[in-house]
């Protein structure tokens, strides 16, 4: 029986406690999790996007270096050639024999100077010869390693890339079941679960303690943001059409002046963490044990972020998820 079936058939049944509340719960938490785990999956395509975006520009470097080494191996082949040819012309004989053998013992010191002169070329040349055919080796090594690694991560993106699609995919099947007072009933149940969250996370006297006042850098990020505002959310997107988490909130940074890490796990794993009790407005909000979500404090307790799929860039209560940490991006 489809999903709405089953919720109007307990919506229309006699109500003792409404139990429509705790199915509407049950289809909520299972969007939850589909949507975390696509999060969580585009968090790894983000940084597998990353890799082979470095992967690229480090094969363009190594062909480039390769096109190098073969011009430069090129010439002093020629050379080593040159020189082979003239030691013939010359009999190849040493120059105390020459000398010896010669009718003019002082035109011979000078041809003696000018060959040793041209054998220490030689030896230069053949020297530099056998360096830059080792050169050529590394570097054709090192570039058909860097292309295994760029397919490997190539391959790494596909699987991601499915896996994000099947969540959505499976996401939107089940609100696509749901008949439209059910839709909205379940927007109200989101609404009440961040506003109880909220009021809990608030409870503790956190915004007693948090700073009001943001960096000059930090009001950059949050007038960036601020802008991006109704702008829907594309997983891998970092705008400027749309974005994901950790794309708007990388890109509101760098919009202040500020590099940060591209994927949420990142900017936690790399940037500054600061106490909860301790953060200011700009500062990055981290949510959930696995680092899969973002977003950008604005004080009051309220962030800015892309929430998900299906949804846009928006104002919401920071406490209304789980928080993992805060992190500075301008410590």
């Amino acid at each position: 029986m489809a999903l709405a079936c089953v919720l109007t058939a307990t919506v229309q049944a006699p109500a003792r406690a409404d139990p429509t509340a705790t199915t509407l719960a049950g289809v909520r938490a299972r969007l939850e999790r589909l949507y975390h785990d696509a999060e969580v999956a585009t968090d790894k395509y983000n940084a597998a996007d990353e890799k082979v975006t470095a992967q690229h520009r480090r094969v363009r470097a190594l062909t480039t270096g390769i096109a190098r080494a073969e011009g430069r191996l090129s010439r002093l082949t020629a050379l080593a050639g040159a020189a082979a040819r003239a030691q013939y012309r010359g009999g190849g004989l040493p120059a105390e024999m020459q000398f010896v053998l010669a009718d003019d013992p002082a035109r011979a010191l000078d041809d003696a100077a000018v060959a040793r002169q041209a054998q220490r070329s030689t030896r230069s040349v053949l020297t530099a010869l056998t360096e830059t055919r080792e050169e050529l080796r590394a570097h054709r090594a090192d570039a058909s390693a860097e292309l295994r690694r760029l397919r490997a991560g190539r391959r790494a993106m596909a699987a991601d890339r499915a896996t994000i699609e099947r969540h959505i995919s499976e996401a939107k099947q089940v609100e696509a079941r749901l008949a439209a007072d059910q839709r909205a009933r379940l927007a109200a149940l989101d609404r009440q679960t961040a506003d109880d969250a909220q009021a809990t996370w608030e409870s503790t006297g956190i915004l007693e303690r948090a700073g009001t006042e943001a960096s000059a850098a930090g009001r950059k990020a949050i007038a960036y943001a601020t802008r991006q505002l109704g702008k829907p959310y594309v997983w891998g997107a970092q705008g400027p059409g749309s974005f994901d988490c950790s794309g708007l909130t990388s890109q509101a940074w760098l919009a202040a002046g500020v590099a940060v890490p591209r994927t949420s796990q990142e900017q936690w794993r790399r940037l500054t963490r600061v106490p909860v009790t301790a953060m200011r407005p700009g500062d990055l909000i981290v949510y959930f044990s696995g680092a899969s979500h973002v977003a950008l404090y604005i004080g009051d307790g309220e962030i800015i972020h892309a929430p998900r799929p299906g949804r846009r860039v928006t104002v919401a209560p920071a406490g209304s998820m789980a928080i993992l940490g805060a992190v500075r991006p301008d410590a």
